[in-house]
């Protein structure tokens, strides 16, 4: 230590403040320095861009449902059956992830109301091996829809993956057609089955749960489809345009639900007049000829 440094540290107004790490977060949209308080109490959307921030599953089920809510125990079920090993054995990523997360695997279930309204809701964490589908995640969504059945309420899944967990090989698929079947028995008690897609939404979960809701919701700007974007490009050998999303019976930011709209869910379409989800009555989809008949107006890109 040099005599300047020395005289420097004995002043007492010398010492700099110590700034906490976490007073500023970067949008991934627009690159603005925001602050944290402001993001969070915006449900961690961009208050200039409107870009959705990825949030953990407890953290979605706090702003989904009513306070008193129950929270479904994770489902125990065999580990890395198959004894799998790429650069790291399974046990060890598995490990990893809990060590990170304070789930036990990346789709929790809970139990409650929606201002009132009796539902369920399952939501997956893409911060959990990419929200990766395994038998726990098969087992834990089918927990969720016996749940629902039992309590006839909606069932409501926030969908959030990178596609099947390839650890788990032919086990990880054969969740898709496991939680289609659950799907299928709730539309034969009339029960809604509503799914939002979150950023990002792909691969094995796109092709069986997450596209088969009564009602399809989307936030803005979320990342959905089957193959990944290097995937197609890495097998095509073209660098694709920049992603889009479609539209799947709409899109609903997250802080709808705190203007008055339950659950912060869009207004649809029924017979050419627009209806709040509030006052909605579901069931399952319409027929193209069925809405064309309802609405001589009625163009199949609007739904």
């Amino acid at each position: 230590m040099n005599w300047l440094s020395r005289v420097r540290n004995s002043l007492p107004f010398g010492n700099k403040r110590e700034t906490p790490d976490n007073l500023w977060v970067k949008c991934p949209g627009c690159q603005e320095m925001l602050f944290t308080k402001e993001y969070e109490e915006n449900l961690q959307v961009c208050p200039r861009c409107e870009y959705h921030g990825r949030i953990g599953a407890d953290e979605r089920l706090n702003q989904i449902l009513d306070v008193d809510y129950e929270v479904l125990a994770q489902p125990e079920v065999r580990e890395d059956p198959l004894k799998f090993r790429d650069s790291k054995k399974y046990t060890d990523r598995l490990k990893q992830a809990r060590g990170k997360s304070p789930l036990r695997d990346a789709f929790l279930i809970g139990s409650g109301s929606i201002e009132g309204r009796p539902a369920v809701v399952g939501v997956q964490d893409f911060g959990f091996m990419g929200g990766s589908m395994g038998m726990a995640v098969g087992t834990a969504f089918c927990q969720g829809a016996e749940r629902a059945l039992s309590r006839k309420c909606a069932y409501i899944v926030c969908t959030a993956a990178g596609g099947a967990r390839m650890q788990e090989g032919i086990l990880s698929l054969m969740q898709m057609p496991k939680a289609t079947v659950m799907t299928r028995r709730l539309r034969d008690a009339g029960l809604p089955y509503i799914v939002v897609l979150t950023d990002p939404t792909t691969g094995g979960v796109t092709a069986s749960y997450a596209m088969l809701g009564d009602v399809q919701i989307a936030e803005p700007g979320a990342l959905i489809g089957f193959a990944g974007q290097r995937v197609i490009q890495d097998t095509i050998r073209e660098k694709l345009p920049q992603a889009r999303h479609g539209r799947h019976g709409g899109l609903a930011s997250r802080p709808a639900r705190h203007a008055g709209d339950a659950a912060g869910l869009p207004a649809t379409r029924e017979g050419g007049v627009t209806v709040p989800s509030s006052q909605r009555k579901l069931g399952p989809l319409s027929t193209r000829s069925e809405l064309a008949a309802r609405d001589p107006s009625f163009r199949w890109d609007d739904v």
